[in-house]
């Protein structure tokens, strides 16, 4: 893989880089957020900046508005953009919108598109993504899906239960996953001002970086036109993987801008705080901290490029977004967790920005399959490569 960045690619890293440093970092103390998350205000605020700059939604298509961005270019841009937890607010690159963008532009109708992607891509609406499940539905385990879809008439009924919905408070839309009679999974999109569509509560968590924050969902009855199936009918779980693994991905490319940022901050502190008659970075216990951070670092940043050349290269990269997610989300936490330590007080106080980084990344480990769900899906492929040997 050629490691150098073309020349275009270079000024928009800068572009990228300035408007974070001078537009959103400014931001970051606005009134407009709580703990679930920036306010609709506040976010068309930062989409407004972002506009003027040329950069909403830079990983949707040409045809769609956005630049069109190669998974590789999308590194680049989104570790820039995760530089601030309010970056991949203001660039409209957030999850679950971004997955959803992704998913919509290759399998979505064209009247769909138009109804739903367009004022997405815009920046217009957010959307939600709901396919984890309570009470022994689906979580780690797609296949114990417990949402029932039912055919009637020129409709699709819907009944159960979501919970981990993140942004479904104020989402036009959701992309819902749900079983058919058969066992079959299927996509449907559904506006969610829908009779039937109920957000039962909003779900207290350690994050509050996502626009709305984690939401519980209850489907009573919920009627769906047959028109507004997202896809084929019994294709749902071939449809997550072609989200899930680009997006598993860019929550990679912004959680590295997010632990760089700590990283930066703490190697100010080490360069300015003494301790024992000399610079705090000068004591072998935290210069070798800040030496681990850039190792892990720099290694998944290398990670995540090797995953997303292989996506641009047409590869499928199911494996190999598994072991980055793994990769990533564990070097970043230790990452962020170093810095914690290394500001001492400072890293457990609201002093600075460190702290909320600390209790955002955490969730990271989680989200998007477990560490340990990903070790033994690798484990299943490991031994089964070795009983062909």
């Amino acid at each position: 893989m050629n490691f150098t960045i073309p020349d275009d690619l270079l000024a928009l890293q800068k572009k990228t880089r300035r408007f974070i440093a001078d537009e959103v970092i400014p931001m970051e103390r606005d009134p407009r957020q709580s703990a679930h998350g920036p306010s609709e205000e506040l976010r068309q605020a930062l989409i407004a900046k972002a506009r003027v700059q040329g950069l909403v939604t830079p990983h949707a298509s040409t045809e769609m508005g956005g630049l069109g961005l190669s998974h590789v270019a999308k590194a680049i841009v989104f570790e820039e953009a995760g530089y601030s937890p309010l970056g991949p607010v203001a660039l409209n690159i957030h999850a679950p919108d971004e997955g959803n963008v992704h998913l919509m532009e290759v399998v979505a109708t064209a009247a769909q598109k138009e109804r739903w992607l367009v004022p997405l891509v815009q920046g217009r609406t957010r959307s939600c993504f709901a396919m984890t499940e309570p009470d022994n539905g689906a979580g780690s385990d797609p296949q114990m899906l417990a949402t029932i879809a039912v055919r009637d008439g020129d409709d699709y009924v819907i009944n159960g239960r979501k919970w981990f919905i993140t942004g479904a408070d104020g989402a036009s839309f959701a992309i819902i996953m749900a079983k058919m009679e058969d066992g079959s999974a299927t996509m449907f999109l559904t506006d969610t001002n829908r009779p039937g569509f109920i957000i039962e509560r909003n779900m207290d968590s350690l994050d509050s970086c996502f626009n709305g924050g984690h939401q519980v969902l209850r489907f009573e009855n919920l009627r769906i036109p047959a028109t507004d199936v997202l896809g084929e009918i019994g294709k749902g779980f071939r449809y997550a993987q072609i989200r899930l693994a680009p997006a598993r991905l860019t929550h990679c490319m912004r959680w590295l801008g997010a632990a760089r940022r700590a990283h930066d901050i703490a190697c100010d502190y080490a360069r300015s705080r003494q301790s024992f008659g000399k610079l705090l970075g000068d004591h072998q216990g935290v210069g070798f901290m800040l030496a681990d951070n850039e190792m892990d670092m720099h290694t998944t940043r290398l990670a995540i490029w090797h995953c997303a050349d292989i996506l641009d290269q047409g590869g499928y990269g199911n494996v190999e977004s598994s072991m980055t997610k793994v990769l990533s989300s564990e070097a970043i936490w230790r990452v962020v967790d170093r810095c914690v330590q290394i500001l001492g007080g400072q890293g457990v106080t609201g002093e600075t920005i460190v702290e909320r980084i600390f209790r955002d990344v955490r969730a990271f480990r989680i989200y998007d399959g477990p560490s340990e769900i990903h070790r033994m899906s690798l484990a299943k492929k490991i031994m089964a490569r070795t009983k062909k040997m």
